[in-house]
């Protein structure tokens, strides 16, 4: 006897979007059958008639428990993850961070104890180097990857000028080509927070000496000629390294163009966006409250939301982000000025169904697409796939409903995390009802019922060789 049964005739699957029954037992999807040839009975059958039956969303890109320059304030992964299941994620992908004083193990031993018996959702952790690493860092490196940590980051800037409380993060040329060359001899991939760090630190001192620091010119910090710069310099290593690398929250058309044309060069070369990104534009930072719209690098003009829209759909972006943060909107009201605002954003839960809304609803973005850019393609990336990221016999039961006929704007009713969010009166068509995470019921009917330690550490990932050598996603 089967555990469940969901009928549903509108499923996406690897192979097609149709009507089909999915058995499940236990954590595991055992069949995928058209309607009425699964055989047996099943403990439940669940009706999913009339709702958009996807995989469970994959977030690449989130910062859980994590104080900001500004605060200490933070929400711990039960907040956060509960946030993510009721916006139709089911696995979050957490950073490691390997600070001065201790190695990349103990980084992940941390994200353990945060972690641990306290998530919804499932999770898995990016080792996250902080500066120029030390030769015992980098030499950790393989055995990260080898331990099912594939995945490194690193940054190119410092955002801000460093002070007491603002580290020294980013890594010189050098140590990102050492850092790339470990990654290429493992087979890991290297995510890589690109920007130009002399053009944002000189754009800081100019706009200060000029009078012109506040908030609402944080687009001309981080510019689109650092962006630019500083993908295509990292993109060049990659090809001289035989890195593949992940270039997180693209903000500007210039970035775009630099993995359009790394990627038409058979160069394994993955960029992400945020739906920030594709929705806001630096206009909406001259609101009163414009602030609440930052995040990291910043967002850009019309014509790179544009560009960032088109990547989505035609193919060279391969993932929506969030770079999720929990700020309070006191915390994003305070800072007035280019380096005393405050990055983040509450967006773990708007992920999925902002992307359904702009992508299918308003530019005709296909279903199986619109499952690439919000959960397959960050699977296979992040070497999760096929145990995540598809409707299909052995993956996990990771199932998430959207309801196309839900319409209204956006409330803070209607969300789960903090007093404030960008998204509060919105308006959308199609929104998350349901989540199933490994086989159980976590969010029904847009009600919780599930439990806070349900949610599994996820150390087998391993990416594809394919990947590691052309752009495969």
């Amino acid at each position: 006897m089967l555990d469940v049964i969901i009928r549903g005739d509108r499923v996406v699957t690897p192979w097609n979007v149709d009507s089909y029954d999915i058995g499940i037992q236990g954590e595991k999807i055992v069949a995928v059958q058209k309607p009425g040839t699964i055989t047996g009975d099943a403990r439940r059958v669940i009706d999913a008639t009339g709702k958009l039956v996807i995989p469970g969303g994959i977030e690449p890109h989130a910062h859980v428990a994590w104080a900001t320059f500004t605060t200490k304030d933070k929400a711990m992964p039960d907040e956060e993850s509960r946030a993510s299941v009721f916006g139709g994620t089911t696995t979050i992908c957490d950073f490691a961070v390997q600070y001065p004083g201790i190695d990349i193990f103990q980084a992940i031993k941390e994200r353990n104890s945060v972690w641990q018996a306290n998530s919804y959702a499932d999770y898995t952790y990016h080792p996250m180097l902080i500066g120029p690493p030390p030769p015992n860092i980098v030499s950790q490196v393989g055995d990260a990857i080898k331990a099912g940590f594939p995945s490194i980051k690193i940054f190119t800037t410092n955002l801000t000028p460093i002070g007491a409380e603002r580290m020294n993060r980013k890594l010189d040329m050098g140590s990102v080509v050492v850092v790339m060359e470990q990654v290429a001899a493992h087979g890991g991939i290297l995510m890589v927070h690109a920007e130009d760090d002399e053009i944002v630190m000189y754009n800081h001192q100019r706009l200060k000496a000029e009078g012109r620091d506040e908030w609402y010119n944080l687009h001309l910090v981080h510019s689109n000629m650092s962006e630019d710069i500083s993908f295509r310099r990292v993109i060049r290593a990659a090809e001289w390294t035989g890195a593949a690398v992940y270039l997180v929250h693209v903000s500007a058309r210039e970035g775009v163009q630099a993995i359009q044309e790394a990627r038409s060069k058979g160069l394994p070369v993955y960029g992400e966006t945020i739906h920030n990104y594709v929705s806001f534009t630096a206009e909406d930072y001259k609101k009163p409250d414009g602030m609440k719209y930052h995040t990291y690098p910043s967002l850009k003009s019309d014509d790179d939301r544009a560009a960032l829209r088109d990547s989505l759909i035609n193919g060279t972006m391969s993932c929506m982000a969030t770079d999720q943060v929990y700020t309070s909107l006191a915390e994003k009201l305070k800072g007035r000025t280019v380096d005393t605002v405050t990055g983040g954003h509450n967006g773990i839960e708007t992920r999925v169904g902002i992307t359904y809304n702009e992508g299918v609803v308003k530019r005709g973005m296909s279903l199986q697409r619109f499952v690439d850019v919000i959960s397959t393609n960050a699977a296979k990336i992040m070497g999760l796939y096929p145990r995540k990221g598809a409707i299909a016999p052995g993956s996990d039961a990771d199932i998430v409903f959207i309801d196309p006929g839900f319409r209204k704007k956006l409330t803070l009713d209607d969300l789960h995390l903090g007093d404030y969010s960008i998204w509060e009166g919105w308006e959308v068509t199609g929104w998350p009802v349901f989540t199933m995470v490994r086989g159980k019921v976590v969010v029904e009917d847009r009600k919780l019922v599930g439990s806070k330690n349900h949610g599994q550490l996820l150390t087998d990932r391993k990416i594809a060789p394919e990947l590691l050598k052309r752009p495969v996603c």
